[in-house]
Parts: C-alpha cells; sequence; structure tokens
C-alpha cells in the first residue's frame, strides 16, 4: 500500500469515529450542533436534571397574558456561531 492509500485509508476510518465521539459529546455537555453551508452554531439545552424547571428549559408566569420564563440551567450558557459561507444576496424586486 502507497503512501497516499494507507493515509487515505486512515482518514476514511478516523472520520466515522470522530463523528461518533463529537456526538457522544454534545449529548453529554447538552448542546444541539447545527450545521448547513452557511454556518455551523452550537446552541446549549436544558439539563434534564435541573432542580428548578425539571428539563423543561422554564415555567409559565401566571396573569391574563402568560410568558414562558426561561431557566438559568441553558440560558446562563453561551452559544457559539461560526459563518461557513457568506449569504447570498436578496433581489429587491419581486420576481414577476
Amino acid at each position: 500500500m502507497t503512501g497516499r492509500r494507507l493515509r487515505a485509508a486512515l482518514l476514511a476510518a478516523a472520520v466515522p469515529l470522530a463523528a461518533a465521539v463529537t456526538a457522544a459529546a454534545l449529548r453529554t455537555a447538552r448542546f444541539e450542533l447545527y450545521v448547513d453551508r452557511y454556518r455551523l452554531e452550537l446552541t446549549p439545552l436544558p439539563r434534564p436534571d435541573c432542580p428548578d424547571c425539571h428539563g423543561d428549559g422554564g415555567w409559565w408566569t401566571g396573569g391574563p397574558d402568560p410568558d414562558m420564563e426561561a431557566c438559568g440551567c441553558w440560558t446562563d450558557r453561551r452559544g457559539l456561531r461560526l459563518p461557513l459561507l457568506p449569504r447570498p444576496a436578496w433581489w429587491d424586486e419581486p420576481p414577476f
């Protein structure tokens, strides 16, 4: 086996392993990963063992116009957003 083929075989074997390890780490750290061609985004998720919200992410406040108050188990953690490709420019004119 030549050096290039060996490198390609090792890379092909390492990619699924790296993906599995990354998925397990994200589940453990309670982050959600979103990837498309324009961005890579990590957003925090509520902790399932939180004593305040019990994994729901917040609670409803009472009153005539109820709102959901977010729990600090996930809102206090920062997300990460990395732009990959620039978004295409949208035209100001309608198509017809």
